[in-house]
This record gives structure tokens, sequence and C-alpha cells, in this order.
């Protein structure tokens, strides 16, 4: 490897915008991203070609459900389609989450993902989220129960208590999983068993 004047390594030109594009993913700083592009680069051209492969199908291919907003390869999404689901709500964060409910085979309505909270401090507000679009479907449909899922934490709280102040005048139930998921903690890293007890336990706001 060359040195620059300054007596560091050159990184060709390729490898470091590899470096860049990777550093930019959430949770990979640039030293994970450094590791990450020299093990893509070591690795045979089929393994490479594969990952490059499929970020081009997900990104061609999957769209959001008309419906719910999950990620979906058709609209509406499987879920949204199943008739013999029940009249509830789940609202969430993200679409991971709906893995980790669905998981715990303790809940058998439809989804509505947010895609994020609100969070003044990273400048998302409620019109950056599906917000409108929620309070729009629980007028049309009516359903028997909003189940509010948020994180446990300051966004979430906040998410989940903007959203009761909307939907307390329609006269819907609106509730909440029960205590026993741990305080400040993501939805979808939940184990099972702890989750699927937060929904059956779940309290009126």
């Amino acid at each position: 490897m060359s040195m620059n004047r300054s007596g560091g390594p050159v990184t060709a030109a390729p490898v470091g915008r590899l470096i860049d594009s990777l550093a930019r993913l959430p949770g990979i700083g640039p030293k994970t991203a450094s590791r990450l592009a020299y093990y893509l680069l070591r690795s045979s051209r089929d393994d490479a070609m594969a990952l490059a492969e499929a970020i081009i199908e997900v990104k061609e291919r999957i769209q959001l459900c008309s419906v719910c907003f999950n990620v979906t390869e058709q609209s509406p999404c499987a879920i949204c389609s199943d008739e013999s689901r029940d009249g509830a709500i789940c609202v969430v964060q993200e679409p991971l989450d709906i893995v980790a409910l669905e998981r715990t085979g303790q809940f058998h309505g439809r989804y509505h993902v947010l895609h994020g909270a609100i969070s003044p401090v990273e400048g998302v507000g409620p019109d950056k989220l599906r917000i409108r679009e929620l309070i729009e479907r629980v007028e049309r449909t009516r359903p028997d129960e909003v189940i509010l899922a948020m994180n446990l934490d300051l966004p979430g709280d906040a998410t989940a208590t903007y959203l009761h102040r909307l939907m307390a005048p329609m006269g819907i139930a609106v509730t909440r999983p029960a205590s026993g998921l741990p305080v400040g903690g993501d939805l979808e890293y939940a184990d099972e068993v702890t989750l699927g007890r937060a929904l059956k336990g779940r309290r009126p706001l």
C-alpha cells in the first residue's frame, strides 16, 4: 500500500468509496466500515456479486404497503389482505417490529408502521411519520382497538402520548403493551416470551 505525503496510507478510490458508503449505514462506524470493505475485497467475486444483487433486488422489488406501510413485494401486503385477521391495529415504529410481534403468536390483527418516532432533537416531527395516514385509517375503519407498541424510550413515549391525544376523541380503545419490556429497549430486540406477555397484559391509556 502506498503512502500519502503526510505518511498515512493511500486507499484505492473504489475501496474508499465502498468504505464511505458502508459508514453511512446505521451503527457502522469508520473502523467497522473499513473491516467490512476489506472483508468484501478478500471474498470471492461470486459472494460479492450475490450481495450486490441482493441489494439491487430489494431496491427494485420491495415497496411499502399502501395500507399499513410495511415493506412488501405486493400491495396490499399479505397481512392486510388476510381476511382472518381480527379488527385491531397495532402501531409500530419500524417494519422489524412486526417481525418481532408476529413471532409471539399473540397478536392476530393488522399493523401500521410509522417509520420512526417523534424526536425534536433529531428533527423528526409528526409530519415526517405516517401519522396522518394512521388517523385517516382509524377514522375510516373504526378498529376494535389500537395498540401503541412504541419503544419504551423518550421518543416512543412522546409518540404514544401524541397519538393517544389524537385518537381519544374518536372513542376508540387505545392501549399500550404492559410493563415487562425493558425501559429504553427497542421492540425488535425483545424476546418472544417477554413481548408476548406484554401484549397479553396491555393496558388502556
